[in-house]
């Protein structure tokens, strides 16, 4: 496997980034070969669409086919100019440069774009998920990837909620998968509850992404971006497994804060790549655990308005609740999207419902631009961002109050490693 590292600066060395692509390429022969390179949206950081346009140029008179898929899971289409931002292309680039490039989103909701390439047992998903389920799963993923001799993944690799980190097979399972699976992959995790789930490599929901990603044939090699920011640390080139390991190792170091000790209020301010609350969650997935019992997290993005583009109307219908509020009740819920409830726990938090009364371990306060209303209705406090004066917040650590920018991919942990739990 091919390692390169490139250090600490705000855009990518190109001449030493180019050296390492262009060696992998070198020794990996594509002439005539159709490749088709999945990508990330907009929800994701780091120097795509840097490394998208070296290797172009490195494909490009070579490969029969160099196409772009956009690994979307179940988050909302892009549209060409949104796919050329995630390139950092222009849009006369797009019609000229990259012209003989198709630009694929997945279609996750469209049953005629799926295939299904294989069944995990039963018997094998109650070993995975450690005694947890004990259900049979299909594996049903976009059957476009089979017009192609093989796959480029191409992806950072950060802490993450669903799976402990994500990249790698990632981009198969949930990216480019159907949407029952992927509720599955999403319940399983919340079920595992995300403080014991983000941060930690070899997951149950990583055991399933890699049996599920073990019935696709085709040939692949992953890109796996370590990046602070656009920031490139380090860029592993190689075999899937191998390649997202070694990426993930490194991301523990990187993307993982310690706090000597808990903190009553913590406001995290969303930066403008999560645009409604499906994917600002991950301020809550990455700040819960530093959350003192009792406290309030704020989740401060004054420029989001929906709860979700693709699933606000199941969002609005069953509200944020905690994991045991449903599993207490899972005749109510058992019909919903597995996927919807797994967001709603997770952004709610640990918590447990007894007796009728649920009790969240901690208060989740949105302060963006969805009403009050909206917020009492779907089960989260509110804050009118306009009277939030953020200075106000800052420097006030011995307080117990924390303010977090960009929150979303930094983890955040306690230094004694204990996570937040409620005793049943």
């Amino acid at each position: 496997m091919l390692f390169l590292a490139v250090h600490g600066i705000s855009s990518p060395n190109e001449a030493r980034l180019r050296e390492g692509i262009g060696k992998f390429f070198a020794e990996n022969d594509y002439a005539g070969r159709r490749i088709l390179l999945l990508v990330p949206d907009n929800t994701r950081s780091g120097p795509i669409g840097d490394i998208f346009k070296i290797t172009f140029e490195m494909l490009e008179g070579k490969a029969k086919a160099f196409d772009v898929m956009v690994a979307l899971g179940t988050h909302r289409a892009l549209s060409d100019e949104e796919i050329c931002t995630r390139l950092g292309i222009t849009a006369e680039q797009r019609s000229s440069t990259y012209a003989s490039v198709k630009f694929f989103n997945h279609e996750w909701d469209m049953p005629e774009a799926l295939e299904s390439v294989g069944t995990i047992s039963a018997s094998e998903i109650e070993e995975l998920s450690g005694g947890l389920f004990g259900e049979e799963v299909d594996v049903v993923i976009n059957k476009r990837i089979f017009d192609y001799d093989e796959l480029l993944i191409l992806g950072p690799v950060f802490p993450h909620e669903a799976v402990g980190f994500s990249g790698g097979h990632k981009y198969i399972v949930p990216g480019i998968a159907g949407a029952k699976i992927i509720s599955f992959f999403h319940w399983l995790a919340a079920v595992v509850t995300n403080p014991v789930i983000n941060g930690h490599k070899w997951t149950p929901t990583r055991k399933v992404i890699e049996r599920a990603a073990s019935f696709v044939k085709v040939p692949r090699k992953l890109f796996a971006v370590v990046a602070v920011g656009d920031k490139l640390q380090s860029l592993f080139i190689g075999d899937c497994a191998e390649a997202w390991e070694r990426a993930a190792d490194l991301s523990a170091k990187l993307h993982i804060v310690h706090k000597p000790r808990p903190f009553k209020t913590v406001l995290g301010i969303a930066p403008r790549m999560y645009d409604d609350m499906w994917t600002a969650g991950k301020v809550m997935y990455k700040l819960e655990p530093i959350v003192a019992d009792g406290g309030m997290l704020i989740i401060y993005a004054p420029h989001i308005t929906e709860i979700s583009y693709t699933h606000g109307e199941i969002i609005e219908r069953i509200g944020y609740h905690t994991r045991d509020y449903f599993l207490k009740q899972w005749e109510r819920f058992r019909d919903f999207p597995r996927g919807a409830l797994a967001h709603s726990a997770n952004v709610k938090g640990i918590g447990t419902y007894i007796d009728g009364v649920e009790r969240p371990r901690i208060s989740v306060v949105l302060a963006t631009g969805i009403s009050r209303q909206r917020c009492r209705k779907v089960n989260l406090g509110y804050m009118d961002p306009g009277h939030i004066d953020i200075a106000n917040y800052r420097n006030k650590e011995d307080k117990g109050i924390l303010v977090v920018d960009h929150a979303g991919e930094m983890l955040y942990r306690l230094k004694d490693g204990s996570v937040p739990q409620i005793e049943q």
